[in-house]
């Protein structure tokens, strides 16, 4: 499979392969090597705080996650088993209702067994983010470097 059949594929199949993912509604708007873009339409069920119209937090950790899992097999380039490892996520303003959330991530190093991504939700400017977030993915695929001793337990050795 060459690059650009792989990232047609990621593109049509990403979203499809976990049923959370598609029922939330998510949108691919950019995907390369470099970033991915995601766009989640807003919907009235994800409200946490209904008087103010503030959305709950965790469709933004939902959001992040996915997003950043789908950076991290863009940069890979060939289809490969991924696990979020860490997730952490820097909340710097609440989301409200009424505007689409957007994503971008990217992969800022590929390791032989971890991925670490960035990523950025804003609602109206990439400028004024809502939250910011550092995230790490075991490459399930990964092997492990010859030669070193595992003294009873699995190296995972970048």
């Amino acid at each position: 499979m060459n690059e650009s059949e792989f990232f047609a594929a990621l593109r049509e199949r990403y979203i499809d392969n976990s049923p959370h993912m598609r029922e939330c509604g998510f949108v691919v708007e950019a995907l390369s090597t470099e970033y991915v873009t995601v766009r989640l339409p807003v919907r009235e069920d994800w409200i946490g705080d209904v008087e103010n119209g503030r959305l709950n937090p965790g469709i933004v950790t939902v959001l992040v996650d996915s997003t950043g899992g789908l950076a991290a097999l863009a940069r890979a380039g060939e289809p490969e088993p991924i696990a979020t490892l860490d997730l952490r996520i820097d909340h710097m303003r609440p989301a409200f209702f009424g505007a689409d959330l957007h994503c971008r991530a990217e992969c800022l190093r590929m390791a032989r067994s971890i991925a670490f991504v960035r990523a950025t939700v804003w609602q109206h400017d990439p400028h004024e983010p809502i939250a910011s977030a550092q995230l790490a993915f075991m490459r399930a695929g990964a092997r492990r470097v010859p030669d070193m001793p595992t003294h009873g337990v699995q190296d995972f050795v970048s």
